[in-house]
């Protein structure tokens, strides 16, 4: 379900999910197939890992990544969760085709 709320998306993003919502900032975005469909993907790695562990996992890799790099964009860009949505979102098939488990080949 997707939700539009300046309010609920931090400074300096557009979308995020927390399962089961896709909040979006603006409500132009709707209509943003790539920009839906990485947070899709995003709801399929939650699911994946039990909702709960998914963040968890996340907040993990990082707070390791941020301390390696010190960069906070750095560290967000290369968790593995958003490393598969980035390199997958503009491939609006992708999830027909997913593995499970597959950001695990993003480490």
């Amino acid at each position: 379900m997707v939700v539009i709320s300046s309010f609920l998306v931090p400074k300096g993003y557009v979308g995020i999910t927390i399962f089961p919502f896709v909040f979006l900032k603006y409500d132009h975005l709707k209509t943003n197939a790539v920009l839906l469909n990485h947070e899709h993907i995003h709801l399929r790695q939650q699911l994946e890992l039990l909702i709960i562990p998914f963040y968890v996992f996340y907040g993990i890799e990082f707070v390791i990544r941020l301390l390696k790099t010190k960069n906070w964009n750095e560290a967000y860009r290369n968790i593995s969760f958003e490393k598969e949505a980035y390199q997958n979102e503009r491939n609006l098939e992708y999830l027909k085709t997913r593995s499970i488990f597959g950001f695990k080949n993003y480490f």
